[in-house]
């Protein structure tokens, strides 16, 4: 069968039906098919829930094209190069000249990217700074020097001039801050206190993901360390489990600051954060104790990684004071903590 192919006038939405022998990898065909659309941007695509095969939503780009089955990739509309400021809500603990510190919220990410151009942390800051903030440290994400996920609640901190961003970005690359997370786990890690150090690579299996490199020596990656401190054990784990821990909050303190190092970290030691949609064992969650039913709800419930960061503290780069913010347990996690306290 060939392809059939449409292109909409707006640009917005492509069909092709996938052929016989169309490739081991979908995003690989539609890259083919759709030369002016790169594997990466498909990949991006993918991700933001923008393909679909015969209705049903593709979640993976590794996945192999399904012959004769038809896929329909939606584009979004031409997005201006940069970001337009919005009157969103923000939660604005320290604010001076020079920087601004917010306390996130879960479900807004930090800066725009393609498919996702509104809402954003960046969109909410240029509103509420104005111009001054405009193009530092670059126009799609003017004054960010460092990201928490999207889903992640907690501080980060943001430039407002240039001075400021490169003074936070050379105190981020010596990795001269504070920042702690706390996090609420699965299961327990086998030590209530360590170090983690290894070196974080993309998988293979999921470039959405990083793992610990197998062969260090020749694998190309990022030393990544992490600190972590057990605060409070839940229950104890029924099945394969049993005799550790059903749950546990534990407090996470980095000294690299790698793109999802504490949710590749956990799930490295057998305990992925509770609601994770790309690193959690999506396994049932057992616990003993006339209490576990209701745990397990809560935490099939929760609609987001369980992780915090807590605590931000640094040198400001321009007055030289000695700035230390905190950040309690948002609402979501402090319900998910009260349920597991009753295993």
């Amino acid at each position: 069968m060939e392809d059939e192919i449409e292109l909409e006038a707006s640009g917005e939405t492509r069909t092709a039906v996938a052929p016989e022998g169309a490739g081991d990898r979908v995003d690989a065909w539609l890259g083919k098919l759709w030369p002016d659309l790169s594997r990466s941007r498909v990949q991006g695509l993918i991700g933001a829930g923008k393909l679909t095969v015969d209705g049903a939503l593709v979640t993976h780009a590794k996945d192999k094209p399904r012959a004769g089955a038809t896929y329909e990739l939606t584009l979004p509309p031409p997005e201006p190069a940069a970001p337009q400021p919005e009157r969103l809500p923000l939660n604005i603990v320290f604010e001076d000249e020079h920087l601004v510190i917010v306390d996130k919220a879960s479900g807004m990410a930090m800066h725009p990217a393609p498919g996702s151009m509104r809402g954003t942390l960046v969109n909410a800051l240029l509103a509420h700074c104005g111009d001054s903030l405009s193009g530092i440290g670059g126009v799609a994400r003017p004054g960010i020097v460092h990201r928490i996920d999207k889903d992640t609640t907690g501080l980060v901190v943001v430039a407002k001039n240039d001075a400021t961003h490169a003074g936070l970005s050379k105190l981020f690359a010596r990795h001269d801050l504070e920042r702690v997370y706390y996090a609420v786990a699965r299961g327990a890690p086998k030590e209530r206190a360590a170090r983690i150090e290894n070196k974080l690579v993309r998988s293979s299996e999921d470039r959405r993901k990083y793992v610990v490199a197998r062969n260090p020596e020749t694998e190309a990656g990022k030393t990544a360390i992490t600190d972590y401190w057990t605060v409070e054990s839940f229950g104890q784990a029924s099945g394969a489990s049993a005799g550790r821990a059903a749950a546990t909050l534990l407090e996470c303190r980095l000294h690299t600051g790698r793109t999802h190092q504490i949710r590749a970290h956990l799930a490295h030691l057998g305990c992925p954060l509770i609601g994770d949609p790309l690193y959690g064992k999506q396994r049932a969650f057992k616990a003993e104790g006339p209490h576990a039913d209701e745990a397990a709800e809560a935490v099939a419930a929760f609609p987001r990684q369980a992780l915090h960061a807590a605590v931000l503290g640094f040198t400001h780069p321009i007055t030289g004071d000695e700035l230390r913010f905190e950040s309690e347990l948002p609402p979501d996690m402090t319900a998910l903590v009260a349920t597991l306290r009753q295993l």
